[in-house]
């Protein structure tokens, strides 16, 4: 299972677009595809230009097979085809190669391509792993998946096809201008004014469309993140009878995703006739002035070209076919600015995410293995000590203090006030009070998923912001509330909790929370593989792999936020020694609404609204009578109707 595989340390090698954020969206993309592909950038120009030159040829040509061959054989009783045979084998030969180097730079184009995507979901997943979880809280995990479907695919056809479109266009634009110049000097003219209208017009819709299409990718992730939603909570839907709102609401989302499509489409799709009846128009009017001056006779210099030649029936069909291939890839580059605009909205949504600020880690303690010496191991020993940036070791031992802790979501709604506790070296301290009294952010806070606003944490005399966070959370075996399983084998999900665990380890685990009973009765036992997160196993069975992952980590401190709450009270009983087992030794922090399971605690903080309002030990907080005797008294009538 690949999300079972450790991460990779240290930098890789080749440009990531994270180091090239001081420029816009589509020149980032380049001066990607240039540091990363540089040899392969470069044939891929060199075959372009090559394949564009090489077309003009034929135009060329044509210029001489009327004017030195066709018009003198006209002439002559019996004609000698042998220079024309020549020339056509030249000619075929020079096509050749044109149609060889187009191939080269289609095919090199597809390996940068795909390449360059490759590289850019693998900076947006190792970029997305290193955000802070209040990113999280505050973007729709559909809409995040549609930066990595369509806003990538976006840029997969701006690079595999338009870049290479767009330059082969300029090349071919500024040969054959060059070539035109060389046939007639008023036609080069006239077509270069229609070819300034032609990118005029091009440069209006592109402005016009581009906020449309920026507007049609946020709307593509909203209609995304909905149906991400509703799939995800399609059991909650159907138990509130929801089914007909749900779709009314999509419909909504449809619609608005409808109208941005339409308006981008719509602007965007008036660029390309617009310009092609430009296009004819010019032709025709080359056409006819041509006619006239080679008719005419004219000869002054102004209208002969640039080898100084009259403008001749051969010289106006080539380069009425040289405007031609002019005004084609003007046409061409009005056509691509579809693809460019999108990829421009497709590639800000992903430079946003690469550019979101990671989580801060200013920490240097490490957490390190250490045997009977107290010296430090490379070998895992049971025994643990925090390592200073000095060298210095410092045995694990347990202690976790809060002082004067203040903390907030967002900014002005505070939740916690004056948070003050000291967990000792071994102790069990449990949490209880109602929904949104803080409990779970206090863990929250002890990991390090958030930052305090004020006060400190302190973890064996160390303050957690000096801990390196892999090292501060590897020493905390945490089970949260919500339950994630991963597509895999249960040995597979049990392992998720150190990945370095033996077969007999997990195990073990299983038997300690008592799980081991259940994974036998499966399919295929330890090997049976879960999908859906897990969805062919009760809530409670998916509980107790979770807890089952902490005890195979062994951490020398425990946090359980809800860890029974998915499992009726016969089963709580029953692994309740397994717990108590994996919390021996261990201090913990326990959070439950069953006060059955803390009543067993060194200490019981009672909290409510953010504020620990009660603390002591079980027994003291009955005598007191206050908020916790209330609540035992609650659970007991809720015991008794039960």
């Amino acid at each position: 299972m690949a999300l079972m595989q450790p991460r990779p340390d240290g930098p890789r090698g080749g440009a990531t677009l994270k180091d090239l954020k001081n420029s816009g969206s589509v020149l980032r993309l380049l001066r990607l595809l240039l540091k990363t592909y540089k040899v392969s950038f470069g044939v891929v120009i060199v075959c372009i230009a090559v394949s564009a030159v090489t077309s003009l040829a034929s135009s060329l040509f044509t210029r001489s097979l009327i004017d030195d061959y066709i018009t003198p054989m006209l002439s002559v009783a019996i004609p000698d085809y042998g220079p024309l045979g020549v020339a056509l084998v030249k000619l075929a030969a020079i096509i050749l190669a044109g149609i060889i180097a187009g191939y080269v730079s289609s095919i090199l184009m597809i390996r940068v391509g795909q390449g360059t995507m490759k590289r850019i979901r693998e900076d947006l997943f190792r970029h997305m792993e290193d955000l802070p979880l209040k990113f999280f809280d505050s973007h729709s995990h559909g809409d995040l998946m549609s930066v990595y479907t369509n806003d990538v695919d976006t840029l997969r056809q701006v690079i595999g096809n338009t870049l290479p479109n767009l330059f082969s266009s300029v090349v071919t634009i500024i040969a054959t201008l060059v070539s035109m110049l060389v046939l007639s000097i008023p036609l080069t003219l006239v077509s270069v004014v229609m070819a300034f209208l032609m990118y005029k017009v091009t440069t209006f819709f592109g402005k016009l469309s581009r906020k449309y299409f920026t507007e049609r990718q946020k709307n593509l992730g909203i209609v995304n993140g909905f149906i991400e939603e509703m799939v995800s909570g399609q059991k909650v839907v159907k138990v509130y009878c929801h089914e007909e709102e749900a779709v009314e609401d999509f419909e909504v989302l449809n619609e608005n995703l409808r109208k941005s499509v339409f308006h981008a489409n719509r602007i965007g799709n008036i660029i390309m006739p617009v310009n092609t009846n430009l296009g004819n128009f010019t032709y025709v009017f080359l056409a006819i002035l041509g006619a006239v001056i080679a008719l005419g006779g004219w000869q002054g210099w102004f209208f002969r070209g640039l080898d100084g030649a009259l403008l001749t029936l051969g010289t106006l069909v080539s380069f009425l076919t040289l405007q031609k291939n002019f005004s084609r890839p003007v046409s061409q580059i009005s056509n691509e600015i579809n693809s460019i605009v999108m990829a421009t909205a497709g590639a800000d949504r992903i430079f946003a995410l690469l550019d979101a600020p990671l989580e801060k880690d200013e920490g240097k303690v490490k957490l390190v293995h250490i045997d009977g010496e107290g010296k430090e191991v490379s070998r895992r020993t049971g025994s643990w000590a925090w390592k200073s940036p000095d060298g210095r070791l410092t045995p694990l031992r347990g202690e976790v203090s809060l002082k004067d802790v203040d903390f907030s979501y967002v900014e002005g709604k505070q939740v916690l006030y004056d948070i003050t506790l000291t967990a000792y070296p071994g102790q069990k301290i449990a949490f209880v009070g109602g929904t949104g009294a803080g409990k779970t952010t206090i863990t929250n806070l002890v990991n390090r998923f958030y930052e305090i606003q004020d006060g400190t944490i302190t973890y064996d005399g160390f303050d957690v912001s000096e801990i390196d966070k892999d090292s501060l959370r590897r020493s905390l075996g945490t089970v949260l509330q919500e339950t994630k399983l991963f597509s895999g084998t249960v040995l597979d999900n049990i392992r998720y909790g150190r990945l370095d665990a033996t077969d007999e380890e997990c195990m073990a685990a299983a038997r300690l929370v008592s799980a081991d009973t259940f994974i036998r009765r499966l399919p295929k036992g330890y090997n049976t593989v879960l999908s859906a997160d897990g969805g062919n196993l009760s809530q409670g069975e998916r509980q107790l792999l979770a807890i089952a992952r902490a005890a195979v980590a062994d951490p020398p401190v425990l946090i359980l936020d809800e860890a029974t709450s998915s499992i009726d009270t016969r089963t709580e009983r029953f692994i309740q020694k397994g717990m108590d087992s994996l919390m021996k030794g261990r201090t913990s922090f326990v959070i439950a609404h069953r006060l059955s399971t803390v009543v067993s605690a060194d200490y019981i903080m009672v909290m409510d609204h953010g504020r620990i309002i009660e603390r002591g030990k079980h027994a003291e907080l009955l005598a007191l009578k206050g908020k916790y005797y209330s609540l035992c008294r609650g659970a007991a009538v809720d015991k008794v109707n039960d």
